[in-house]
């Protein structure tokens, strides 16, 4: 029994299904299932079947849960002080949303690496809103920037909120449009395609079907081709300000707009937290923080979050 079979085992648990956790590992879908087999085979117990709604555990698997959970985190912390005796940095990885790691994420990872003189490495990424509870309980995260998660008491988290916009739709300026919002053609990333983000919630308040989406790598690009008359995007205002005062693009009256969003920083508790976490946490309350948070960068295509696990761990 290893380390890495509990960490593929907890994820699976919590995610409910070995795919959720192999893209929240950003490994193969067959080395999450063979960590678990090792593991069932291990123990004498199939710990997790299929059920209707995706992954359900047996008795075992349930008692199993909250041993692994703690494992798992205390392996994390080993590691951190072991690298803390070395004299290497302490590691703190973000995760949030796209939006968020395409255009505030880097200047704020910068910001607080200036300010930890070399003490603290930094990495983002994006993660979907489904992963981030798991992915912060197990310490794969150390901050996640996003909606609250504090919902399931069961993970220990903390959400706080830190930051609130307003959540506008762009169009180029002059565009006429025809027709109900239904009928326009949405110009998004995959924020949009993740339901738990705020862009998907407001697609589905104005009833927009899939097949009028056309989904981009990144913001910029949805952006770009509304500038160019592709269509409708929903956008953070405070985001899109540079395209708004160059008359790129333009609001449009949409119901339901403009919609305030609200980020919050989710971490550990704090008698759990690392200590870079919790230095992060307090940075985002100071006012350099709020400053990158209002005035975004000209945006960094974001990149698919990968935790502290390799492909060659499952082996």
């Amino acid at each position: 029994m290893t380390l890495t079979q509990l960490s593929a085992f907890v994820l699976v648990a919590r995610l409910g299904s070995v795919k959720a956790a192999a893209d929240a590992l950003s490994v193969s879908e067959p080395a999450v299932s063979q960590a678990i087999a090792a593991l069932r085979k291990y123990l004498g117990d199939p710990l997790l079947t299929r059920g209707g709604s995706g992954m359900v555990m047996t008795p075992g698997g349930q008692r199993l849960l909250t041993i692994a959970a703690q494992v798992v985190a205390l392996g994390a912390e080993a590691e951190t002080a072991v690298r803390s005796a070395n004299g290497a940095p302490e590691p703190l990885r973000l995760v949030a949303t796209s939006s968020a790691v395409e255009f505030v994420l880097g200047p704020l990872a910068e910001a607080f690496g200036a300010r930890s003189s070399g003490r603290i490495e930094v990495s983002t990424g994006v993660a979907a809103t489904s992963e981030m509870s798991a992915l912060v309980s197990q310490r794969l995260a150390d901050v996640a920037l996003g909606p609250d998660l504090s919902g399931d008491r069961g993970m220990g988290l903390v959400s706080e909120p830190i930051f609130r916009a307003q959540m506008v739709v762009l169009g180029a300026p002059g565009t006429r449009l025809r027709g109900a919002p239904v009928d326009w053609s949405w110009l998004v990333d995959s924020e949009a395609t993740d339901p738990g983000t705020d862009v998907a919630r407001l697609l589905r308040a104005l009833g927009i079907p899939e097949s009028r989406l056309r989904v981009f790598p990144n913001q910029t690009a949805a952006w770009d081709a509304a500038a160019g008359g592709a269509g409708v995007t929903p956008a953070l205002a405070h985001l899109a300000v540079h395209r708004t005062r160059r008359r790129e693009l333009a609001v449009v009256d949409v119901p339901g707009t403009p919609k305030e969003v609200v980020w919050h920083a989710t971490t550990l508790t704090l008698d759990r937290r690392s200590a870079a976490a919790g230095s992060m946490r307090h940075f985002l309350s100071t006012p350099e923080a709020m400053k990158l948070l209002r005035s975004p960068g000209s945006g960094v295509p974001p990149s698919r979050f990968r935790p502290p696990i390799y492909v060659t761990i499952w082996n």
